[in-house]
């Protein structure tokens, strides 16, 4: 009797369609949100989005001031360290009203806080200049920067890969958040104005 031949299974690398894991599908209506009030039959992708947001946001918070307190700079908030990044950004000393615009902060007030509390810090300095004061990093700013870089380094981008599909992803969803952002302030002027 001759013997039938069993095919070869063929040996699956990384690169190879099938090894990876094909996309999660869930029942038709069924959405992951926090507020099953606000979904619309419009969006309800939206809800989904926003709880998703929303949940990423604490998240990145946490991560944010454990990181910093990792650098040896503890007892800041999520936007102390966002303002002493911002201030060390490119070296260039900062006025108050671009840090709030770049980091996209309303309450002036918040920022000046975080200011002050790093000036006492010994982490930024302030320079008057005219009538308004500009801000910049000092040596120990730049340093508790720079190690922060490092454990992020370590215990976050480490995770990745260079080139992979998965940061294309992670640019193209940079994108819409900004494309999001500007729809979020439309809709923000849009509810004042009632």
């Amino acid at each position: 009797m001759p013997r039938k031949s069993v095919p070869e299974t063929p040996v699956l690398d990384d690169s190879t369609p099938a090894a990876r894991p094909a996309p999660l599908t869930r029942a038709a209506g069924v959405n992951i949100v926090s507020s099953s009030h606000l979904v619309s039959v419009r969006s309800p992708e939206l809800s989904e989005f926003e709880f998703g947001l929303n949940t990423a946001y604490n998240a990145y918070s946490r991560w944010v001031v454990r990181c910093m307190g990792a650098a040896g700079v503890r007892d800041l908030t999520f936007l102390d360290v966002l303002v002493l990044h911002h201030v060390n950004h490119r070296g260039r000393a900062k006025r108050l009203a671009d840090i709030c615009f770049v980091l996209n902060v309303e309450d002036t007030h918040l920022v000046t806080y975080s200011l002050k509390k790093l000036v006492g810090l010994g982490l930024v300095a302030g320079e008057r200049v005219g009538k308004e004061a500009t801000y910049a990093t000092t040596t120990a700013g730049t340093e508790a920067c720079a190690r922060y870089r490092e454990i992020r380094e370590q215990c976050l981008t480490s995770n990745f890969t260079e080139g992979s599909d998965e940061n294309v992803e992670i640019g193209e969803l940079a994108r819409l958040l900004r494309v999001l952002t500007g729809l979020y302030e439309q809709a923000a002027r849009s509810a004042t104005s009632l």
